[in-house]
């Protein structure tokens, strides 16, 4: 609203100049500001298709408005002819991602120019000099609005990248929360084992503490120096016992790192077996058959512990629920088609049909809230997926349930190297020879 009434308000310098008033200056003016007012205003109630016309439009009407000031005024010796050299560039900036005005307003200003010219008859010379300005300065404009677009793009672009990469670490948090707060879940369901662990080695420890005392505070004590040395050797056991059970649950516990590393299958079903051998101990035998000379693989080897621990958790709840004498948990690795197998199979009832199709669904679960969150296999899968591998689940032929994971063999650099030096040796003597 400030351009407009500055644009009327220029009346009053358009009478003093020309020593009276001029209808045609006053509506020029007017025309200039309805198509200021009215540009935003259809902008906003026309679709997507209209805008570049209206722009067209704007930018055209407003080069009109300003030649026909400078032809009131005395052509180019007017005070505004100067407005016609930038109007170009000020339709540019206004509209920088329309290029095509700027050239309206361009080709407007150079037609108008030379026109102008036409009524002064100047030389030569002089009119070539205007119109190469006026061609220059519309050459100048749009490659100004060219520019200007592109600089709107890339920051357009970076905010983008900046907004990507924030959701991608605002993702990864999420992601390892909640591989956090399951395997949370897991130690929760856990407790009962843990607890049966450490009681045992606590009550012979405390009956070991009682009788040390007792014989120390007796005034004629039977006990030789070499049975109560056994007795703290005992009980010395039993808090170690304590102590590697809590290292156990805490190293697993905590939040582990992120960054994948080179490791042997077997450590990490041994170590999802120690913790595992909390739930399972009283509730099926326990059959693991992975070799040490398997190819290494390449993951976050707390994660996979993680897998394969709820893996087993799942198999103890199952056996445990439906009440199978003589359960068995089996865990079997192998290679196959250069990528490492691992098996986690247990003799239960194994999948009913409805469920095998759900059951990495988030969420879906068949247990009690106590014993599961939905989560655990769902989870499972997306860490085993993020190392490059697979999750499935089947029955097996013999009776009960069987997850199997699929892992790429992680192939290390110097073994490539290895196998490259022979073929490079080969084609040497080829090339000797």
């Amino acid at each position: 609203m400030l351009l407009c009434a500055i644009i009327l308000g220029f009346i009053v310098v358009d009478t003093l100049y020309l020593d009276r008033f001029s209808a045609w200056a006053l509506g020029l003016r007017v025309v200039w500001t309805l198509n200021i007012i009215a540009y935003p205003l259809l902008v906003r109630r026309s679709s997507d298709s209209w805008l570049g016309p209206l722009t067209d439009l704007n930018a055209l009407i407003s080069s009109v408005c300003i030649l026909g000031l400078c032809w009131v005024m005395g052509g180019v010796g007017s005070p505004y002819f100067i407005i016609v050299s930038t109007q170009p560039l000020a339709t540019s900036l206004v509209h920088h991602r329309r290029r095509r005005a700027t050239l309206v307003s361009g080709s407007v200003c150079c037609v108008g120019t030379l026109v102008l010219l036409r009524s002064l008859e100047p030389s030569p010379i002089e009119a070539l000099t205007w119109m190469s300005m006026m061609v220059g300065m519309t050459l100048l404009a749009v490659y100004f609005s060219q520019q200007s677009l592109k600089v709107q793009q890339a920051e357009h672009q970076a905010r983008l990248e900046r907004a990507r990469r924030e959701s991608l670490e605002a993702l990864a948090l999420s992601e390892h929360r909640r591989a956090q707060s399951e395997k949370l879940a897991i130690v929760g369901r856990l407790a009962s084992g843990v607890a049966h662990e450490i009681n045992n080695p606590l009550a012979y420890v405390g009956s070991n503490v009682d009788f040390v005392r007792k014989e120390l505070l007796a005034t004629q004590g039977e006990a030789s120096r070499e049975e109560l040395a056994e007795v703290l050797a005992e009980t010395r056991v039993g808090i170690q016992h304590i102590h590697q059970v809590v290292a156990d649950l805490r190293g697993f516990a905590r939040m582990d790192a992120n960054e994948p590393t080179e490791c042997r299958l077997a450590d990490v079903v041994a170590d999802a077996m120690k913790l595992a051998s909390l739930r399972l101990k009283n509730v099926a035998l326990r059959r693991v058959d992975v070799p040490l000379d398997l190819p290494e693989i390449f993951v976050v080897r707390q994660r996979l512990v993680q897998v394969v621990l709820n893996l087993l958790v799942n198999a103890g709840d199952a056996l445990e629920s439906h009440k199978v004498e003589r359960g068995e948990v089996g865990v079997v690795g192998r290679v196959e088609g250069g990528r490492v197998v691992l098996l986690v199979e247990d003799n239960g009832p194994g999948f009913p049909p409805h469920v095998l199709s759900r059951i990495f669904e988030a969420f879906f679960t068949t247990k009690s809230p106590d014993k599961g969150t939905g989560l655990g296999l769902n989870l499972s899968r997306e860490l085993v997926e993020q190392f490059g591998g697979t999750l499935t689940a089947s029955n097996r032929a013999q009776g009960g349930a069987c997850l199997r994971i699929e892992l790429p063999a992680h192939q290390d650099d110097s073994s490539e190297d290895e196998e490259r030096e022979p073929e490079q040796k080969d084609q040497e003597a080829v090339g000797s020879a």
